[in-house]
This record gives structure tokens, C-alpha cells and sequence, in this order.
């Protein structure tokens, strides 16, 4: 993963531990362009946090005191959508329904605590420029989550969806793979750009923040189903 240029990247920190915190302060701190802007021990702090510093990405803990992550998530998304944070979750915690939950909160993107301080940095940045981080382990979490437990299709959900051309539904089906632009250009013979155009599209005609909010409604509506990848 590389990680695009960085610059003027806020950063606010909400985790119960405090060891935690201070290592993510340092380790963010020396990145360049990443400047963490505050600390939140619970979710209420995190989401008073969040609107009063107004950072670009807020690195979210599931398990936490008060308000645990995902309400949190959900808090700071709903306040504002347009102006939200993106938010990463960080966490010891990889079940399955973690990691369904959390993309349907809206976050934006999912990373384990033993992640390498490099790959953080990488998914910081990443979700900042407004792409989802989709590792493939996460997307067969994912997979095996809808596989259990089958949720239906939203009707407005399920209505854009007809709207959408075949070339752009064939996009949405690689994105809910957890494929890079560069993938699906390579897989359907487009080229990055044309691949570009097509998921901004997608967003727009979906209503989507983002990619991990694609791949949520590519499952929901029946797009997209597990073993097709």
C-alpha cells in the first residue's frame, strides 16, 4: 500500500488507553503532513472532540467507556455528513459483525491494532483523501458476515441501483471485492481514469460518502454475493 501525499492531515485520537493514545501521538506526530489535534478517552468525549476541532480523520477505538466507537461513529456522521471526519477504525477486535457494523456506521475504514506503524500511517492518509481502506481480509469478513446473516435490500437502496448503467454495475461488483482502480481497469479493460469517473458516479447515483459505503450497498442489494468474488 502506498500512501498518497499527505498535507495538513488532522488527526484526533479516541482510545480508553492512555498508552495507546500517547504511542498513536508519536507516531502520528512524526509523519509528515499528520498532526494529531486532540485525545479522547470515551466516545462522548470523541464526538465533542470531533466538533469542536473539526480534524480531517478521527482514529476510533471500538471498545470504549460512556459511548463505545461505533455509536460514536454513527454521532459524528449524523451531526454533519457533508462536513464529518472520516473515521478509521483501530481496534483489537476483528469478529465479523465489528466490521459489518462499523461500515455501516460510515466509517471508512478498518484497521487492527497489531497493524504496522507504517500501514497506519498509509490508512490515515488514505481515508483522508476520501477512499475507503477494504483490506481483503476485512472484504471476507464481510463476505462471511452477509453469508450468516442475510440482511434485506433497502428500497431506495434497491431503486438507484436500476439506475445504474451495466458498465457501472459491473464497477460496483469489483469495488465490493475490495479491488483497487487499477484492478478493475485491469480486470474489465478500462483505463484508471474512465474507472474514476465511474465510481464517482456511483457515489453520487448511490448516495454513498465513500467506497466502504459501495460495497455495504452492492451486499445489501443483492449486487454483489458471497462466493462470487
Amino acid at each position: 500500500m502506498t500512501r498518497p501525499p499527505a498535507l495538513g492531515i488532522r488527526v484526533l485520537i479516541a482510545d480508553d488507553e492512555a498508552l495507546v493514545r500517547t504511542g498513536f501521538r508519536l507516531l502520528i506526530d512524526s509523519a509528515p503532513g499528520l498532526t494529531v489535534v486532540g485525545e479522547a478517552s470515551d466516545g462522548i468525549q470523541a464526538v465533542r472532540q470531533a466538533r469542536a476541532l473539526k480534524p480531517d480523520v478521527v482514529v476510533m477505538d471500538i471498545r470504549m467507556p460512556v459511548m463505545g466507537g461505533l455509536e460514536a461513529t454513527k454521532v459524528i456522521l449524523d451531526t454533519d455528513p457533508d462536513s464529518a471526519p472520516r473515521i478509521l477504525i483501530v481496534t483489537t477486535f476483528d469478529e465479523d459483525e465489528h466490521v459489518f457494523e462499523a461500515l455501516r456506521s460510515g466509517a471508512s475504514g478498518f484497521v487492527l491494532k497489531d497493524t504496522p506503524p507504517e500501514q497506519l500511517l498509509d490508512a490515515i492518509a488514505i481515508v483522508a483523501a476520501g477512499e475507503a481502506l477494504l483490506a481483503p481480509a476485512i472484504t471476507r469478513r464481510l463476505i462471511a458476515e452477509f453469508t450468516r446473516h442475510p440482511r434485506p435490500a433497502a428500497r431506495l437502496a434497491q431503486d438507484a441501483l436500476a439506475q445504474l448503467t451495466d458498465r457501472e454495475r459491473d464497477v460496483l461488483e469489483q469495488v465490493a471485492a475490495g479491488k483497487s482502480n487499477s484492478e478493475i481497469a485491469a480486470a474489465l479493460h478500462l483505463s484508471v481514469a474512465t474507472v474514476k469517473t465511474h465510481v464517482s458516479h456511483l457515489l453520487d447515483k448511490l448516495s454513498c460518502r465513500d467506497r466502504a459505503q459501495l460495497v455495504v450497498v452492492a451486499y445489501e442489494t443483492g449486487l454483489a454475493l458471497p462466493g462470487r468474488q
